[in-house]
């Protein structure tokens, strides 16, 4: 067994990886959450807990399933099995401030079994309404960055067909109607230069006794 990795030496001990669950969920006072724990189908059919306190081992159980589907509740809470798609949701309802802490979504079998941690944080009505204003700031930001974009690739495209194609073509013109004259020019020089050196041994020749 000593050659084996940690990770594989993890996942031969119970409990480990056999239902997680969201790290922190957060909840408006006298509003309510519902938690989402995801569990491997080999547990389906076992009892499922729902408990409170920092510590797994001493943290104190307030809910739990009876080996269904069916919802059970026990004062606010309440507690659901989902086979169909293996995850336990807990629903906490008329939140207070009290109701922040730690939680715990667990398994009940056979071995050890330290569930997942679930941090639950409940924010006021002022914390609700500064929430809710960042969020429509930042729809607006997200809308105004939309017409900003949007605006943006019209004059792009404007400019696109009434500037930088016609200018593309001028340029291009120019650079073709360059290389042209100076083909022709090079083609002069050439021809001149020809002659030049015919009327040269011409001349050479004339003059020669």
């Amino acid at each position: 067994m000593w050659w084996l990795s940690p990770a594989l030496l993890l996942l031969g001990f119970p409990g480990c990886f056999s239902i997680q669950g969201p790290a922190l969920v957060r909840g408006p006072e006298n509003g309510s959450v519902t938690i989402r724990c995801r569990y491997s189908s080999r547990w389906r059919t076992y009892n499922k807990w729902w408990c409170r306190g920092a510590d797994w081992i001493t943290c104190r159980v307030l809910i739990r399933t009876k080996g269904s589907e069916e919802e059970k509740k026990s004062g606010r809470l309440s507690i659901r099995d989902n086979w169909r798609d293996n995850s336990l949701l807990v629903t906490m309802e008329m939140l207070t401030q009290n109701d922040t802490d730690t939680y715990w979504c667990g398994i009940e079998k056979f071995g050890t079994d330290r569930g997942t941690r679930v941090k639950v944080t409940v924010y006021s009505g002022k914390d609700s309404m500064s929430s809710n204003g960042l969020s429509t700031m930042s729809t607006m930001d997200s809308s105004a960055y939309m017409m900003s974009s949007d605006l943006h690739n019209r004059t792009h495209y404007i400019l696109l067909m009434f500037v930088k194609v016609p200018v593309l073509l001028i340029l291009a013109g120019v650079v073709l109607w360059l290389k042209g004259s100076t083909q022709k020019v090079s083609e002069e020089q050439w021809k001149h230069t020809l002659c030049s050196n015919l009327d040269s041994e011409l001349l050479i020749k004339d003059i020669a006794p």
